[in-house]
């Protein structure tokens, strides 16, 4: 199963997070890309923990449920696995070898990258743009996943009715998707921090021209904010779900959770920042875009602009786009930061 292919034709795009199903339907155009539909479909709880795939049935039929509600017209997709899960590594290679040539010298070399047998791995690999032609090396970008955590999504994701054409990393999915984002943010910053807050991890994505150069993730996300919602009014999992989604909580959430919830999560994303500070030459960002489903909080982007000091946006990578008609365009601007890297898979083309 490929972690790069060539570009061809277009895909579905199918992210797996821990708490849903999300696959979009990206159509190219003449203005670029043109949104056809999408679909969010909520997970069982415990289906999926720590990116990692536990029951492989209730996957399935979550995008089983999925494509009924989507009815695209074809089923081909492409997937991620998450970047935790991939081993990367820029490596210099002779520029004279062709790419069956470049394969062969890199699995025979794969011992000094990679610290598992070949036969439990998924290996693939990329030359880097912007070689000099007349150099004697090129950087090759080589990729490599435990095949169990490769083959178990692939089989997950076919037995709920899609034909998986391509597996990708998240954050070559993010960096794509960010592309779009240029609009929105008056030109692409030469340094932009992506921070993608999803329930149970918050993962930071540093791009220097639109090329990703770091990436952290911390155990930090919405399913703090539903555990103190459940101690402080005695609500079941579900049960508070349901109140924070339906905006049909007491009124003194504001000040007893969401304002405290809200300073935690600041201080989060400022720790991951200076992470990255600290482990780089780098001392600033230019802009910070939010993502992830808790992107839209009440009040979380002016909070962290005002901490940080740096301009701060919600991401909506469909913010120029022409959509479908099945699409209502309240409901997406809600949706949009949470469907960053189902979007940036849906930008990759079969190979």
């Amino acid at each position: 199963m490929k972690l790069f292919a060539k570009k061809s034709k277009t895909l579905l795009g199918v992210d797996v997070s821990s708490t849903a199903v999300k696959i979009v339907d990206l159509r190219p155009d003449s203005a670029g890309w043109r949104l056809e539909n999408y679909v969010i479909r909520p997970l069982p709880d415990k289906a999926v923990q720590e990116k990692n795939i536990q029951d492989a049935g209730a996957v399935a039929d979550c995008v089983s449920q999925a494509l009924t509600l989507l009815k695209p017209a074809g089923r081909t997709c492409a997937a991620a696995v998450a970047g935790s899960a991939v081993i990367t590594k820029v490596i210099e290679m002779n520029a004279r070898l062709n790419d069956a040539e470049l394969e062969n010298q890199i699995i025979v070399e794969a011992d000094q990258y990679i610290p598992y047998p070949l036969s439990e791995v998924a290996i693939d690999f990329e030359r880097q743009p912007g070689a000099d032609p007349e150099a004697e090396t090129v950087d090759v970008l080589l990729a490599a996943c435990r095949r169990e955590n490769v083959d178990g999504r692939v089989q997950a994701l076919e037995d709920g009715g899609l034909d998986v054409n391509v597996v990708d990393i998240e954050a070559f999915a993010m960096e794509r998707a960010c592309a779009l984002l240029e609009h929105q943010l008056d030109g692409m910053p030469e340094m932009l921090a992506v921070v993608d807050i999803g329930a149970s991890a918050l993962t930071l994505y540093v791009l220097r021209n639109g090329q990703t150069m770091y990436t952290r993730e911390q155990l930090f996300g919405g399913k703090q904010l539903l555990e103190q919602i459940q101690q402080q009014f005695s609500l079941s999992p579900d049960e508070a779900d349901r109140a924070l989604r339906r905006g049909e909580l007491p009124d003194e959430y504001g000040d007893t959770v969401l304002t405290g919830f809200r300073e935690q999560l600041v201080g989060q994303i400022n720790r991951a920042l200076q992470f990255f500070f600290s482990s780089s030459h780098y001392n600033e960002v230019e802009q910070i875009v939010l993502a992830g489903g808790v992107a839209v909080l009440e009040g979380l982007s002016d909070k962290l602009e005002e901490s940080a000091g740096t301009p701060v946006t919600v991401a909506d990578p469909f913010r120029d786009m022409d959509t479908g008609d099945k699409i209502n365009r309240s409901a997406l601007a809600t949706d949009a930061p949470a469907l960053m890297i189902a979007c940036g898979l849906a930008m990759r083309k079969r190979y």
